[in-house]
This record gives structure tokens, sequence and C-alpha cells, in this order.
């Protein structure tokens, strides 16, 4: 088709669809370089017109055009680059392997980092995700590759000063640098933070204050994003003073790093999860490792999980359901994982279920409008062929479940081999890690009738007669997890029984201790040990039946009132977008009762039009609700805000109706990122300030420590006695501390023994020996490395001070230095040792040597283990750049030889690394 041929036919499929979906607008002209937002064609339009473009020209067209398209132009400049045919994304793959001998649960594992290691030493080989591109094609990733790609980067992020406990958030989308930088933050010892990509640029400026928001919480160290959103991240960097870095996962992959990496705790924070903010301002969710692994643990006992199983999802990486519930889920059962990118299912639905046919899938998850989406853009043409006979577990979850929806989907792909009890409704949320209900397997669903006006005048769900055309209908989400707890309770907190409506609370091991940063939040999550979901609903025989939100519920004239199923209705009016209706209530201006509003998206412009919608959505909401609303806006597209998940954000309209923003048009796309400079001026100023400050700092410092250096160097040759330097040298370190304003406080000293002893300490930094230095007795001499003695300047001031010098390295030597250190401490000397032997620039407790328990165990003296805090964030290894600082040191109790042999020694080796390690707080990296 000639290049001429193929604009006229695009324009005309624009032309016919901007016809189509608001046929009484006054007609526009269409070029190639008009903008779809001012066609009104929004991001359900547009994937509409990419797959009719596809269907017209015989291609398959990038699913990321849904998010860059800007004018028919980009569409046009696709379409000649693409030569595929659409089809239906199907391509010859290798199968994947759905066995495994012996168990495929790591059992034992109390991190998700054990959960990789046991997988890495079983089966490293074993393909654990396989990630499908926009043509279809795979790209597998083993174990051992995840685990290596993600070590290099870790190394990445601990030569950027990325601390154990650091949050550095993920702005990435599905694709092998996602889950390689996911698990390279954890493997660093940090913390992932996963927020959704950039959207469309008409769209840039909400997700720029979303996510300024997002990253201020949660004091984000660093944001790791695709190249195009670089600048994106240096706008937000302006405006939050934590954000050190912007970087591109490959940036962090050429680091040369090695060695020990920290680990974990099975109580650390795993990962901190923001809720989509379908409520109000996102929340992030903090979780730890026990957390996830209870949630995974207790979803695949209720599942009957296995590695013969194959997981199947398009579902954002950023949202719990994807995340947890299909990728780290997967990652602990050993169960395949398959891949792709939401885009490549919303441009064309059909892709997700041969994604399950060619992968011979078992388990595949979506919410209630992706079963919706697939029965209404799914042509009977694009599956012939299809077989889904291999699915045995659709979860629908994450939004209301339709019963409606339920009994299309079934009737329309029962010919295709699925079965009625494969469609398996849930119930969870983020702050229960994902899963909080789950229905018996095998059971299908089960869709309770209630009697409507019993049910909204009083709240409980009385059966309705079969014949009740106008009953509600719930869909049972099951009944909670193994270990978890659910309860509906009364405003004022007593339990309710049976068919009685309420909000519902959980408990159990999934249950998150809080909002991350947010005190306020989390008092108002918990009610004694119980966690309010937010959610309204009954139990009946034992199955949670979730109503709606309690946010949400309108109150008029005595009867609870549910926006969902009023939306869904107008939604499904002629002339209103579907998907794009928020009801919900405002306060009334003259002092009365709250008004009943439904604000509508439409693109009907003239006046007849508007009031005939009017009509059909006053008459709707009299049918189903019995009551009239107070008011009908019909608002222009994308008036109605929606959560990154496409959930409706019904108290943000609220406030774009009270605030009387309705139609108004968002502001220049230039002028919001000068905003957002501007905005970001006073806390870069603040940042270059305080690194200026931080540079006088560094640079005082020195002064003070080279003047008083070669104060103590003048001194050391001149004064006789061992005790005499000692005291010089301490009363130097002191006066240092002082005038650097560095507090150090000590912690148990009067537990230091009387007769000899052997103090064994961690080392994180240069600073540690000045620091014991002002605490221990003169008694106490230190153990330095024999690499020490050959330098210079150190070799002279340790040696004058009556440091003991050991070897290291040499395995002979190293044997007679420690029978020295064992005669010196036979002789009633206290030793000062540092166990780990060297400086780390990772964080962490490391491997510790045995030369000093062999030297207390074959002497019969106690070890004293010690643990210093701050000086590591005072002067990092391999940095010469000192920080203002405090340092903590905290002696704990000696502990005694139980004999005289090398399992003597190994006992108390192990018995005081554990003291330091509880003490210190640094992560273990052994």
């Amino acid at each position: 088709m000639a290049s001429d041929e193929q604009a006229t036919l695009l324009l005309e499929l624009v032309r016919g669809l901007t016809a189509e979906v608001h046929p009484h607008a006054v007609r526009r002209t269409v070029t190639l370089d008009s903008h779809f937002d001012d066609l009104g064609i929004g991001s359900l339009e547009l994937a509409e017109l990419l797959r009719r473009a596809q269907d017209a020209f015989g291609v398959a067209l990038p699913p990321h055009l849904l998010a860059n398209a800007e004018t028919p132009r980009d569409l046009l400049q696709a379409v000649r680059r693409s030569h595929a045919p659409a089809g239906e994304g199907r391509s010859t793959v290798t199968p994947l392997a759905t066995t495994v001998a012996g168990s495929s649960a790591p059992a034992t594992a109390s991190t998700l980092l054990d959960a990789l290691d046991w997988h890495l030493g079983a089966t490293p080989q074993r393909i654990h995700i396989r990630i499908l591109d926009e043509s279809g094609h795979p790209d597998d990733i083993t174990y051992e590759a995840l685990h290596r790609e993600a070590a290099a980067v870790a190394a990445g992020l601990l030569d950027r000063d990325v601390m154990p406990g650091d949050t550095v958030a993920i702005m990435l989308p599905t694709s092998r640098a996602y889950f390689v930088t996911f698990a390279g933050v954890v493997l660093a010892g940090a913390v992932p933070v996963p927020i959704y990509p950039p959207a469309r640029p008409s769209q840039l400026a909400d997700h720029l204050r979303r996510h300024t928001g997002i990253l201020a919480n949660a004091g984000a160290t660093l944001l790791v994003t695709v190249p195009e959103a670089v600048s994106l991240g240096r706008l937000l960097r302006s405006n939050l003073a934590s954000l050190r870095d912007v970087v591109v996962p490959a940036a962090l992959m050429g680091s040369a790093t090695g060695g020990a990496l920290p680990r974990p705790r099975s109580d650390d924070l795993a990962l901190v999860q923001y809720t989509s903010g379908s409520t109000g301002q996102p929340k992030g969710v903090a979780l730890t490792h026990d957390n996830l692994l209870a949630n995974i643990r207790a979803m695949g006992q209720a599942t009957a999980v296995s590695a013969a199983d194959t997981f199947v999802s398009w579902l954002p990486l950023y949202h719990d359901m994807g995340l947890i519930g299909a990728w780290l889920g997967c990652l602990y059962f050993a169960v395949p994982l398959v891949a792709m990118a939401p885009q490549v299912f919303l441009t064309r639905p059909s892709r997700w279920l041969w994604a399950i046919h060619e992968n011979r899938g078992t388990i595949s998850a979506g919410p209630n409008f992706a079963y919706e989406l697939c029965l209404s853009k799914i042509d009977d043409a694009e599956i012939v062929g299809l077989d889904l006979s291999s699915w045995r577990l659709a979860f629908n979850g994450a939004e209301p479940v339709s019963p409606a929806t339920i009994e299309r989907f079934t009737g329309r792909f029962a010919p295709y081999g699925l079965r009625h009890n494969t469609i398996t409704p849930v119930y969870g949320l983020a702050e229960s890690a994902v899963g909080l209900a789950f229905p018996p397997l095998g059971r299908g669903p089960l869709i309770d009738s209630v009697e409507r006006d019993t049910f909204v005048r009083t709240g409980r769900a009385d059966p309705a007669d079969a014949d009740d055309r106008d009953a509600l209908r719930f869909v049972a989400c099951g009944q909670p997890l193994p270990g978890h707890e659910i309860r509906v309770v009364d405003a004022t907190g007593n339990e309710l029984g049976d068919r009685h409506e309420g909000r519902i609370e959980f408990r159990g091991p999934s249950a998150t201790a809080g909002y991350f940063h947010n005190p306020d939040a989390t008092r108002s999550l918990f009610h004694d040990d119980w966690l309010d979901t937010g959610d309204l609903g009954y139990i009946a025989d034992a199955d949670v039946y979730v109503t709606g939100r309690v946010k949400d519920v309108i109150i008029r004239a005595g009867r609870n009132l549910h926006p969902t199923e009023l939306e869904e209705a107008v939604g499904n009016l002629t002339g209103i977008r579907r998907g794009c209706v928020a009801v919900f209530s405002s306060p009334d201006p003259s002092g009365g009762a709250e008004r009943l509003v439904v604000m509508a998206e439409t693109r009907g412009s003239d006046d007849k039009t508007a009031a005939a919608l009017r009509s059909e959505i006053m008459a709707t909401t009299v049918d189903l609700l019995g009551v009239a609303p107070d008011d009908v806006v019909l608002a222009p597209p994308r008036t109605v805000p929606k959560t990154s998940s496409g959930k409706i954000r019904r108290a943000a309209s609220r406030e774009i109706y009270e605030r009387g923003n309705i139609g108004a048009r968002p502001r220049a796309l230039w002028w919001e990122l000068a905003r957002v400079r501007l905005r970001g001026t006073v806390p870069s100023m603040r940042r270059a300030r305080r690194a200026a400050a931080a540079l006088a700092f560094a640079a005082y410092a020195w002064v003070v420590y080279v003047v008083l250096a070669a104060l103590v160097l003048l001194q050391l040759p001149l004064v006789p006695r061992l005790r005499w330097r000692w005291s010089i040298a301490c009363r130097t370190v002191r006066l240092l501390a002082r005038l650097t304003g560095t507090s150090v406080s000590v912690h148990g000293l009067d537990q230091l023994p009387q007769g000899p002893a052997i103090v064994v300490a961690n080392h994180p930094s240069w600073l540690d020996g000045l620091a014991l230095a002002t605490v221990v007795p003169p008694s106490f001499r230190f153990v330095a490395g024999e690499v020490l003695e050959h330098e210079r300047l150190i070799g002279f001031v340790l040696e004058r001070l009556g440091a003991v010098f050991v070897e290291r390295y040499e395995r002979e030597h190293g044997v007679a230095d420690s029978d020295k250190v064992v005669a010196l401490v036979r002789e009633g000397r206290s030793l000062v040792v540092f166990p780990e032997g060297h400086l780390a620039r990772a964080p962490g407790l490391r491997p510790f040597h045995m030369g000093a328990f062999v030297a207390a165990a074959q002497s019969g003296v106690p070890i004293v283990p010690v643990a210093i805090r701050g000086t590591r964030e005072m002067l990092r290894p391999e940095h010469h750049f000192p920080r203002r600082g405090s340092v903590a040191i905290a002696v704990g109790e000696p502990i005694q030889p139980l004999g005289t042999d090398w399992t003597a020694a190994v006992g108390l080796q192990c018995a005081a690394r554990d003291v330091i390690l509880r003490l210190s707080g640094e992560p273990d990296v052994e």
C-alpha cells in the first residue's frame, strides 16, 4: 500500500472512531498532526484505534504506542515500521519445564533471598521467568541468571552509597531490567519501592505530583528508571531532599565491587507497597520478609500450587497482585512465570489467552475489567483453535467482582475448554501483602442474591426469592487464608453475626505493622490487634462478601447506597464513557443533608443531547436506588480521575466537583514543567546549602585532625613510658571529638572485667580505633594487621602506642603470631581485636577470623563483645569526606570459654558474633 493510501486510510479510521464515540459533537478537521487529546481520544479510545489499525493494515503495532502516541502521524509511522502480521501474537516457543525432582518450595526460608538461594542451589538452570515481548517472542531468565545479574545491580547500588535499609524507587515497565533491579535492591539490603512508570505526556503533571508525594514519604535515596524518564526524574529530584541520584538499570551493572552482600533478617523491611489511592492519597504499606512469606505460603496452601503449575500474567509489577501474587509467589514455589507488559494485553486482549494456550498456563489473574475487556474486544476470528483446558485457576480480584462478568466470561469461553470452576473470585489488599480470602479449591464462583430494600435500609443480607428481579447480587470472595482471621464489626467495633453488613477487619501473619512514615494513618488502621480494611461486607456460611468501600457509601433517607452498581449502570448508557462515571456525596452548600451526585464523562456537546442523557441518568438512578440524584454532571473526557490500576477516585472526583473545576482544560505541559522546576528551586537551594555546609565541615575536620595528629607525632618519640603516650593519644582523640562536635556515648562499660580479657568489636570505619581509645582502659593493647606495621606514619604511631601486630595472610606466620597473642594473654595482658580483619565499603558484619577466640579459649580468659555504631556514617571506608555524626559504643556481657579446644573457640566466636550483630544493627553478610 502506498504511503498516501496508508495516511488516507488511517485518517478515515480516526474520523470514524471520533464520530462513533461522540456522534453529537461538532465535527473537527482531522489531520495527521491533530492531537488525540483535542479529538477526544483517550486511552480506551486509543486502544480501540490501535486494534482497528492492526486489522486494517495487517500489522502488529507495538503496545507502547498506547502510552506514547500523541497524533495520527505517530501511529502512521509505527504502521510503516511494522511488517509482522497482527494475528494473535502467537509464536513458537520452547515448552517450559514444569516439574522438578523433590520438594519445590524452600520450607525453611525466612527471607526472599533464602528462597532465591534455595532454588539457585537446587535448579540453577531452571527457567524462572519468561518475558514475552510485543511480538510474543520469549526472553527467558533462569534462577542463576537472575541472581548473577541482580548481584551486579547490588554492587552498583553499594558503589552509590546505598545502605541497608535505604529505600530505592523502581519506575520501570515489565521487562528483564525490572526483575533484575528489584532482586538487586533486595540483595543490596535496601528496600524496593515500586512505582508506576510515566503515563502519556498529557498526564505528566498529575504523574509528577503523585510521585513526588510517594518519593518524599518513602525517603527514596535512588530512583531507577528508563532512559526516557531520566529528565522527569531530575525534575523530581529538585523537589526532594532525600533523592541523591536518578539512574538507568544499565548504569548499575558496570560496577567492579564484589564480595559478600548484606543478609536481611526475617523481620527486616522487604518492600514498601504504595496503595492505589482510590480513596485518597497513596499510603506506603510496610511489609517484612515474614509478612511476604507468610502470605505466599498461605495462598499456596489454599490453592495447592506446585512446580507443575505455570503462571501467566500481564499484571503490572508495581501492584501487589502482579508483584507478590504473581512473581514472588512463583519465585517461592518454583512456578515458571510467563510475563507480558500490561500494554500488550490492553491493545489486544486475546494475547493473554493465547499466552495461556501456548505455555499451557494453569494459573492467571486479573481484575474484573480484564475479563470484561476479553468479552468486548475479542472477536471469534481471533481465537480459532484456542485451548484453555489447562487453565485451573482464574483469579478475579483487586476490584468489585461482577456476577454478570463471571457468567458471561464462563459462557463465552466454555467452548474453548474453560471450566466453570476455573473462575476464582478472591479478596485481598496491600495491608495483607496481597491475599486474604480464597474460596475452597475447585468450588467455582458462588453468587448470593439478597433482598435489595432490606439490605439498603438495615444492612441485613436476607436471601432473596429466586424470582426476585430487583435483588442485589454479591459474589463470594472465599474464606480466610490459613492462619488468618476475618470479622465484620459495626460502627462501635462490636462483632456482627452472619449476614449483617459492617466493616471488614482482619488479622494474621501477613498483616503489615503499619504505613511507612505515616503514624497517623497507622493509628487509624488498627483497632486493637485487628486491621480495618476500609471495606464493607458480610459473612455467610464462612464466605466473605464484599459490598463496597466505607468511604464511598452514601446515606440517603436512612438507606445505605453503594455507588458501584449505579456507576456500572450509568456507564452502560449510550453516550456515556464506560468506566468513567463517579457517584459520590457532597455537602449541601445551604447546610442541608449531603447531596447525591452523579458525574459522568460524555462526548456529547449540544444541549438537547445533554438534557436527554441527564434524564436517562436520573431514571436509571431512581430505578436502582429508589431515589433521584441531587445533581447530574456531564463532564468532558478525562475529568473523572482514576488510580494507576484504573479504579475510580471518588474522593478526588468530589474535590473537582466542589472546586468547580469540571471541564477546566489542563495547563500546557511547558507550564506544568515550569511549575515543577519553580517548586524545586527552594529544595535545590537547601540541598546546595547542605552540601556547602558538609564540605566546610569536612575541610574543618581534616584541618583539626592534621593539627592534632602533628602534635601527637611530635610528642610520641619524646615520651618514654607507654602509659603516658597512651594518655596523650586518648586526650587528643577526646579533644578531636569535642572540636568536631562528635558525641561518643558508651553503654555497659562496667561489664569490662578487672582481669585480662579480649575485647572483640565490629569494624565499620577507620574511626573505630579512635572511638574505642576514648573508652577502654590504658591496660588494653590493640591488635593490628602486620601490613600496618610497614606503613611509615601509621606503623610508627601504633608501635609507640603498644599495638600488637599479627599476620593475617601468610598461614605459617599467622599461626606463629597466634601463639604470640596467646602468650600475651597468659601474661595478663588485655587485648582489643577487630576480628573482621579488614574494612569494606559495603555495610554489614562480615565473617570473623578465629585468632582472638582461639587465644581466649587456650588462655581461659573471657571474650567481651563490643558493638560500634555511627562511625560508618561519619567516615565510610574508601571515602575521605568526614561528616557530622555521633558514635555509640555498646559493651556486651563477657563470654567465658567452655573449654580450651577448637570447639570451645568456635562457640566463643558464634556467641560473640551474635551479640555484636544484635547490638550493632549491621546486616549479616556471613
